[in-house]
């Protein structure tokens, strides 16, 4: 979390900075500006906007948790890795003995 003392300036450009880290999550809230901003131009009443607002932040919401998950995946296969007294067991690649034909 950034400190209370950090300038809006500081607080964007680190923002900004992590989007980049993650562009679908850049394009989510692009998306969302965007009907913010009804950029599009479309004559919406406020049930649609409301409907499209609530799509985009669902997706949002699966994206992000997406990315997390990837994000502790990789975390724990890099710690795993680096741990001498645990050995990644392989699938085996037979699937036993054919059956025998009569």
């Amino acid at each position: 979390m950034s400190n209370s003392s950090d300038s809006l300036d500081e607080r964007t450009t680190r923002f900004i900075a992590k989007l980049h880290e993650h562009p679908e999550l850049q394009a989510r809230f692009e998306g969302v500006m965007a009907l913010v901003e009804n950029a599009d131009g479309d004559p919406l009443t406020a049930d649609d906007a409301e409907q499209r607002v609530v799509e985009e932040l669902q997706q949002l919401g699966r994206e992000a948790l997406q990315c997390w998950a990837q994000r502790k995946a990789t975390g724990l296969e890099q710690e795993y890795d680096g741990r001498r007294d645990y050995q990644r067991k392989e699938k085996k690649g037979s699937t036993g003995k054919p059956d025998m034909v009569r």
